[in-house]
């Protein structure tokens, strides 16, 4: 019975195996059939989804929603123009009929009527191309109309708060208009927003034009002309960036950075090799600004100095070497003459302010005054003109910050800490051995500074009338912009004179100078920064010029706080960064304990976007409610029985405090500023920004 089932499987096997061809051949038409079925069910599903796409989209473009299909590359144009005589404007206007006729919608823009604090960042994912035509005014500043739009992309440019990246995928294109007759000024404003944009991430098109209404030296003719070239340029681009191309290097650029094949304008998006040149903006910023464009350079520009020179431009090279050498020698000859004077003049001081502070202390946007002094409009200034807020002076004591005047009638100082924000661009000394100004002409020029910096806020988008009309009167005055105010051999004369203009005085020193803090006249408030507490770490962090820092320190101090720092931006003189920056949950532990170990004191005020409490001493806790604000109109009659009793009479703080606000208490929903303006503010919820 086994025997005979083993065969009968032996005998099955041998039959499979002898028609194994047939028995694969089925299953390969089995496969392939259902292969073939699959395809033809999956080729049935996409049809049928394609007709329903198309019917869908048959209906959108009958009711006008899409008129294309296609990626599109750019999706309008915005004109923006700064005019003076109405030139600017009919470029603008010119520019939009040619643009309208590629079939592009178009925006024309007075500057005078846009906030860029609120649009211009919208630009970045708008995929439309920004046009500026702007006109160079008196003395190379721009028109009226665009003075705002440029004050604000000057100060952007340089603001840590908005970085390299700010307007990264906004694209945009310059024409200038001025005339080279002022040669000082030729297209300055022009050429500025060019560099701007470019410095806050955003991609230029087209080189930016020049037109120049002085036909002499036009180099079409006529203003109009140099209009009409750059017009065909930009066109010529725009309909290339339609097309979603960019348009071919001409390989004259520098270091061939640039690439000769055409790209989309895929490339253009964040990720892209093109933008992610802006990464490398710190050691080739001036390099890349200045070789942007292949109409510009030649290839003489581009020769290296190992390249082949022909026999016959060796006479050119040698005559430039022997004129570089003239030029030289003629320097040196210059810097001699120059140190034999500075030696002759010893019995006259010089001027604080020499020629290069001078340009590098305007450029950071410091009014100067005198040879010594200057004054800055500070950015809570702004803030609270546009009812956005004032800083924690505001939140801590009152001080209305669209009126006050920050300004200093020293700019030397006696530290060069890692932290400033001035990048050392201020001079330094351990007394005082310079020219000296009045402290009535400082005050003056001083009050008429600021004045015309708040006048630039006139019309402005988004500032209230009647604060305008406040912020020109000055009510206070924070000396505490840069160096060291109490340097200033009439500082007590200085602070006089405030008060008799009824303009508090806010003064800090940095607690070098215990001595003139002793001899100090009343002063509304006085601060000293303490930035470090042992000695070594003071030497290290404010490096202080006097020998005897430490004392000095403790001399002006009767009691040591705290280590901290807020970061107001990259310095060369330190690696320090938003990494050092406590956060603002740190800093309320942190005071917490500190309070802890101080009797007599509460946490009375919180101000969190500028990252500070306020400690108060218990006797301005009255009744269980602050009174850390001052009534600065009966500090003013205060001091002046103060002066008319010749300095007899005396006063404390309590004579002249005021109830603190609930929405500047610690721990108000508020965090420190005032109900009518919270709605204005972008809360910070992290690491402090604040550099005022």
């Amino acid at each position: 019975m086994d025997s005979v089932a083993t065969l009968d499987i032996f005998s099955l096997l041998t039959s499979l195996w002898i028609n194994r061809f047939y028995i694969y051949l089925a299953l390969a038409v089995g496969i392939s059939l259902w292969i073939c079925f699959h395809i033809v069910i999956r080729k049935q599903d996409k049809n049928s989804q394609e007709k329903c796409v198309s019917k869908e989209t048959q209906n959108l473009m009958a009711n006008g929603y899409i008129s294309d299909q296609k990626k599109v590359f750019v999706s309008g144009v915005k004109i923006f123009y700064g005019s003076q005589t109405g030139t600017a404007k009919g470029f603008a206007m010119n520019l939009a009929e040619e643009i309208i006729s590629l079939d592009l919608p178009v925006i024309i823009i007075n500057l005078k009527e846009y906030d860029p604090d609120d649009h211009l960042v919208e630009e970045v994912t708008s995929k439309n191309v920004c046009v500026f035509l702007v006109a160079t005014y008196t003395d190379g500043r721009p028109t009226e109309s665009a003075e705002w739009f440029s004050k604000w992309l000057e100060e952007a440019s340089s603001d840590f708060r908005f970085g390299k990246t700010y307007l990264k995928g906004m694209r945009y294109a310059v024409f200038g208009l001025g005339n080279s007759a002022y040669v000082n000024h030729f297209n300055k404003v022009g050429k500025n927003f060019d560099k701007w944009l470019w410095m806050l991430g955003a991609h230029r098109v087209v080189t930016h034009g020049e037109g120049d209404c002085n036909v002499v030296q036009s180099k079409h003719g006529s203003i109009e002309a140099d209009f009409t070239a750059w017009k065909t340029k930009f066109l010529s681009q725009l309909q290339a960036l339609q097309k979603g191309e960019k348009k071919a290097c001409g390989g004259n650029c520098r270091k061939g950075k640039c690439r000769s094949k055409w790209q989309s304008s895929e490339e253009m998006e964040p990720e892209s090799p093109l933008q992610d040149r802006l990464h490398h903006r710190d050691t080739e910023e001036e390099e890349l600004f200045e070789s942007t464009s292949e109409e510009e350079s030649g290839p003489e520009d581009h020769e290296s100095l190992n390249s082949i020179v022909d026999v016959e431009d060796l006479g050119k090279i040698m005559n430039h070497m022997k004129k570089d050498k003239k030029e030289k020698e003629q320097q040196e000859e210059k810097t001699s003459l120059w140190r034999d004077s500075v030696k002759n003049e010893d019995s006259e001081p010089r001027a604080m302010i020499t020629p290069a502070l001078r340009d590098a202390l305007t450029k950071q946007g410091y009014q100067l005054i005198g040879s010594h002094s200057g004054v800055k409009l500070c950015r809570w200034t702004k803030s609270m003109l546009r009812g956005r807020g004032g800083c924690y002076k505001h939140t801590f004591y009152g001080i209305e910050s669209h009126r006050c005047m920050e300004t200093t009638p020293s700019l030397a100082c006696a530290n060069k800490c890692v932290f400033c924000w001035r990048h050392h661009t201020n001079p330094v000394g351990t007394e005082w051995r310079w020219k000296m100004d009045h402290p009535e002409m400082i005050l003056k020029e001083a009050i008429e500074n600021h004045q015309n910096m708040i006048k630039q806020f006139k019309g402005v988008p988004g500032v209230k009338e009647e604060r305008f009309k406040e912020g020109m009167t000055v009510k206070h005055c924070a000396l505490s912009l840069v160096g060291e105010p109490i340097m200033y051999p009439e500082i007590n004369q200085f602070l006089k004179l405030l008060h008799e203009c009824k303009i508090s005085s806010f003064l800090v020193t940095n607690a070098q100078f215990p001595v003139e803090i002793r001899n100090l006249k009343p002063v509304t408030q006085l601060y000293v920064s303490v930035d470090a507490s042992t000695k070594e770490s003071l030497k290290k962090i404010d490096r202080p010029l006097f020998k005897d820092f430490w004392q000095r320190f403790l001399d002006s101090l009767k009691a040591l706080v705290a280590k901290g720092v807020t970061y107001c931006g990259e310095s060369s003189a330190s690696s320090l960064t938003m990494a050092n920056v406590p956060w603002h949950e740190e800093v309320v532990r942190f005071v917490r304990e500190l309070v802890d170990l101080i009797s007599g004191y509460e946490i009375a005020c919180e101000h969190e976007h500028s990252n500070c409490l306020l400690i108060a001493h218990k006797k301005f806790k009255i009744d269980g409610e602050w009174w850390t604000w001052i009534d600065y109109d009966r500090f003013q009659d205060l001091i002046q029985e103060y002066e008319h009793s010749g300095g007899s009479k005396t006063f404390s703080t309590k004579d002249y405090m005021a109830k603190t606000p609930h929405w500047a208490l610690f721990g108000a929903s508020e965090r420190g500023f005032d109900p009518k303006d919270i709605r204005h503010q972008r809360k910070i919820k992290s690491k402090s920004l604040s550099g005022c």
